[in-house]
């Protein structure tokens, strides 16, 4: 199972940037994708998650209200976006998804089954 994370870059403060994941084999009995961020010196922190069906959507606090995470199927792919709008300077962090293929949704690493390369987002003041 692979993802593959793409969109991140430098933005301003205010600006806005989207993520993508997709992850393409292996979708069979996944439940959901999920976004975490690792800034530098600190631990990787849930960002955002849902479910494969796109019927829920769980935010951090600290991004409730200005991120919106998304899900697009075809076929046997499966994309995630994240919608990053309002970016702050602690917004700024190498950005990972993850799949995971049981229930319920968690928050912690180790409720997530596999994982993307990370992508780096940089929002400057």
């Amino acid at each position: 199972v692979q993802l593959q994370a793409s969109g991140g870059g430098l933005a301003q403060t205010g600006g806005s940037l989207r993520l993508s994941c997709a992850i393409s084999e292996g979708t069979v009995g996944m439940h959901g994708m999920g976004w975490f961020r690792q800034a530098p010196g600190e631990e990787r922190e849930f960002v955002a998650s849902i479910r494969t069906t796109g019927i829920a959507t769980y935010y951090a606090d600290a991004v409730k209200g200005r991120f919106t995470i998304s899900i697009s199927r075809d076929g046997a792919k499966n994309t995630a976006y994240l919608q990053m709008n309002g970016l702050k300077v602690e917004d700024t962090a190498v950005y990972y998804c993850a799949a995971s293929y049981s229930l319920p949704l968690g928050r912690m690493l180790n409720d997530w089954d596999y994982w993307g390369q990370g992508t780096q987002v940089t929002v400057s003041s």
